[in-house]
């Protein structure tokens, strides 16, 4: 496990930056140069962004994944999200296709290889005509990465681990993977991380180092906490990581709090602790 200490970076959309200026200050405060990019303010301020690569370059700062969000999605509730994540709703698809025809303009100038995206919540039932649409939806997008030689993961969270398996086998796109969030699956309560990244293991490229508990109050989010703190038993977790032979990339990411950088310098001590300790 020693082996993923050399991956480990950090989710810049989590560091809420204005400028590329502070996500390097940020990256030097927590201590690591591996960057997942956030996508979309290339494409909505290309003014203020065009410069990252160059200013990334100058701090030996490395790009090693993207992220792209969805038009009009809801977080407030999970009946919201539920309503408005991903690519599902019809409103907004033409929308988010039209982005992401210029989304995978701006990774391959950034040179991301890796990009993850949340594609809504999947239905139970292949035989739901949502379920078709939405296999239709995803192999379009897929279809376009591929082009460029670019893998587009899956984040979970949003369904259980089995369904995510029947949609990706349903999907069958050999350029889209899974970014595996242990977090999503306590906040979203849709199972135990470690049992779920066994079911999945074979699509896993990426991971998001975050940690969560599960709610109390059912039909309601769980609580996001920082790495260490939660319920994601993190030995096991990377030792299921080991076993399944995961070579990919680590994002350190807190979507809660105000304190980010130094939660995130927190769990980056308890992750490096345990993966220096560990046998493998």
């Amino acid at each position: 496990m020693k082996q993923f200490l050399q991956h480990l970076g950090v989710c810049g959309w989590s560091l809420q930056p204005t400028c590329p200026a502070d996500l390097v200050r940020d990256l030097n405060t927590i201590g690591l140069n591996q960057l997942h990019i956030d996508l979309d303010p290339f494409r909505e301020n290309p003014p203020v962004w065009d410069a990252a690569p160059d200013l990334f370059a100058q701090h030996g700062i490395t790009i090693t994944a993207g992220m792209f969000r969805s038009v009009g999605e809801d977080y407030s509730t999970l009946d919201t999200i539920r309503r408005t994540g991903g690519v599902v709703p019809d409103a907004t698809w033409e929308q988010n296709w039209k982005n992401a025809r210029v989304t995978v303009k701006n990774a391959v100038r950034l040179g991301v290889k890796f990009i993850d995206f949340h594609a809504g919540f999947l239905p139970h039932d292949p035989r739901d005509p949502d379920f078709a649409k939405l296999v239709g939806r995803v192999r379009q997008l897929a279809r376009l990465y591929a082009d460029h030689g670019i893998t587009l993961g899956c984040e979970t969270g949003q369904e259980t681990a089995a369904d995510l398996k029947s949609f990706l086998e349903h999907l069958n796109e050999p350029n889209v993977a899974v970014n595996f969030d242990p977090a999503n699956m306590l906040l979203y309560n849709k199972g135990d991380p470690v049992a779920s990244l066994r079911v999945v293991g074979p699509w896993v490229k990426g991971v998001h180092l975050k940690d969560a508990a599960v709610t109390k109050t059912p039909g309601t989010w769980g609580e996001e906490l920082a790495v260490g703190t939660g319920q994601v038993n993190w030995p096991a977790f990377f030792q299921a990581l080991d076993e399944i032979g995961f070579s990919g990339v680590f994002g350190f990411e807190r979507e809660a709090n105000n304190q980010r950088v130094a939660d995130i310098r927190a769990g980056l001590q308890v992750v490096t602790k345990l993966l220096k300790e560990a046998q493998s």
